[in-house]
Parts: C-alpha cells; structure tokens; sequence
C-alpha cells in the first residue's frame, strides 16, 4: 500500500512539474507583452501568484530522502556545478552572441532564472539546519524568516538572498507534504471547487486587476526596494503569502492524478529550465515582439512555448545535453580524497 502510494504520489508530482515548467516557460515567453495587452498581463499575474511557490513545493517534495547523507552532498555539488555552467554560458552568449550592454555579471548576481539554482541550495542548507524542530516549528520558522528578511537593508537579488527565504516555507511544506493525506482530504467535489476558485482567480485579474506591484509577486526585493518604509511592511507579505497558498491549493486541482504522457515529460524539466532561457533571450533580441500587436498573435506564441516545452523535454535533448544539465560530481569527491589524503 505504502508502495503504491509512493509510486502515486510521484506520479502526481511529475505531472505538476511539467505543468509548472509550461507555465514558466509561458510566463516569460509573454512577459514583454504585458504592457501592451491586458489580457496578457492577466494570464502573467495569475501564474505569478502560484507557478514560482508550486515549483519550490515540488522540489521540496522530491528532496524527501536525498537530503541527507552522500546523496545530499552530491546533488549540492551538481547544483553548484550547474549554477557554474550556467552563469558563465549565459554572460559569455549576453556579451559576445547578444552583445547587450550595462548588465553586470558576476557569480554573486545570479543570472536571471538561475536564482533558483543558488537559492535551492539555500533550501537544502536550512532545511538540513531545522531537521531537530517539528515540521509545524520548521514552517512556521520558515515564515516568520520570509517575512523578516524584507526589513533587511541590502540587494535582496545579490545571491538570490531574498528569494531564499521568501520561498523557504514553500520548500519546508514540500518536504514534509503526505500525499496519502493530500489524496484523502482532496476529493472530487474539493477538486471541482478548488479548480473553479482557480479560474475564478483568473477572472478576477482579468477583469479588476491585482492591485500590487509585480516587485512582490518575484520575492527578489525587500521592502526598501518596493518603496515600503512603513514598520508593518511585512504584513503585506503575510498577505500575499495567503493569496500563494490559496491560488496555489486550487491549481492543484488542474493536475491528473494518473500515469501519462505527462509524467514521462516530467522528469525532463530541469531540461526545459535549464535552456528555455536562451530562447527567451533570441527572441527578444531578434526582434519578435515588435511583430506581436494582436491578440492572435500572442496565442501563437504561447502555442510556440507550449511546443518548445514539449520539445526541450524530450529524450534526445537530455540524451545530448545531460554532461552539461546534470554535471557528473565523481571528479570532485575523488579530487577531495585525493586532496585529504596528501594532506595526511
């Protein structure tokens, strides 16, 4: 039983990751729209309020028993080895390839979508530091430091510091999440209510707007930088807060519980993260978007990041990129022995 669970349970996960990667994809395919099409800017907030915090739910879901131990350090290692890879082939392609001026590069500024990678490392490290508190203690704590952490005086972008801590209670939930209780509580009546409160969210937006600067919904900023002096600017984080959970908890019910497709696609989406950057920048610098004024032609778009998802997550392309997506750590665990043993 407990067997067939688990195997449920990641089947469930897998089918989620994709959807989610499909939605990152989408959301920064149509985000130079966003200023000039309202309905583009509604379909971006409403990712926003769930498809960054679902996505470091997920991936606390998986850390479950490689967290610890030699599987732990490992993947720490391939995470500081792709973040490496990345940072480098991105600002090298910025400043020969695309040529873009007044971008500062550096290890400590994450580029772009590469926070996660510097902030999942940050997850691990905490989770790991609150392992002898209760899970209701770990994520409490957890969100007592994202609200804290927007007070702070500096650069909440310099090594996706803020992000960090925004999204560490997203990570800590993942970890210690139960599926066998998630499948009991989320019943089909739950899950036809919970997908209409999604799609009634997306009304909302669509029809009155979200109200809030995009700075909240992306966590990289502390209240400072969201022009928020006021002693109680943490509350509006609390709130928001509330607004990820509950459109978060709804979207959950657009997700298949059953083996498919998808689920084969799930596991290839570090792929899609990984790379879909280099699309999103060729198309920008090629000039595409200044072809995009109707509402048709930013559907084909999303048709296209849709495609290229499905594309970037087949087996050929982990086939030809797994050195580089996936970095072997061997070298570097004998490198340390080797390194230990001289120092003997």
């Amino acid at each position: 039983m407990e067997k067939t669970l688990a195997k449920q349970g990641e089947t469930y996960f897998l089918n989620l990751r994709f959807v989610l990667i499909l939605t990152v994809f989408i959301g920064n395919a149509i985000e130079p729209l966003i200023r000039q099409m309202d309905g583009m800017h509604a379909l971006y907030l409403w990712i926003f309020t769930f498809h960054m915090p679902l996505f470091v739910f997920v991936t606390g879901y998986f850390a479950k028993g490689g967290l610890r131990g030699a599987k732990g350090r490992n993947t720490l290692l391939q995470i500081g080895l792709q973040y490496i890879i990345f940072q480098s082939l991105y600002s090298f392609l910025d400043l020969t390839f695309f040529r873009l001026q007044n971008i500062h590069h550096s290890f400590f500024a994450p580029y772009l979508l590469l926070w996660f990678l510097a902030s999942h490392v940050g997850w691990r490290l905490l989770t790991l530091g609150m392992h002898k508190l209760s899970p209701a203690v770990q994520i409490t704590l957890s969100l007592i430091l994202g609200v804290l952490v927007g007070y702070l005086r500096l650069d909440g972008a310099w090594l996706s510091f803020s992000r960090t801590f925004v999204y560490l209670p997203f990570f800590v939930i993942g970890y210690h999440f139960s599926f066998q209780t998630f499948v009991q509580f989320f019943t089909k009546q739950k899950k036809r209510i919970a997908a209409a409160a999604s799609a009634i969210l997306f009304i909302i937006i669509a029809l009155w707007g979200l109200h809030i600067p995009e700075g909240w919904l992306f966590g990289s900023m502390t209240y400072t930088q969201l022009g928020h002096h006021e002693w109680y600017a943490g509350l509006y984080r609390v709130a928001l807060y509330g607004l990820q959970l509950i459109s978060g908890a709804a979207f959950l019910a657009w997700i298949p519980f059953r083996e498919s497709q998808l689920t084969d696609l799930g596991r290839r989406t570090l792929y899609v993260f990984l790379l879909h950057g280099f699309i999103i920048r060729l198309a920008t610098m090629s000039g595409l978007y200044s072809y995009i004024h109707h509402p048709a032609a930013a559907l084909l778009l999303i048709a296209g990041a849709i495609l290229l998802t499905i594309a970037l997550a087949q087996p050929v392309v982990r086939k030809i990129a797994h050195p580089v997506i996936e970095p072997p750590v061997t070298w570097i665990i004998r490198l340390e022995r080797f390194a230990l043993g001289r120092s003997l």
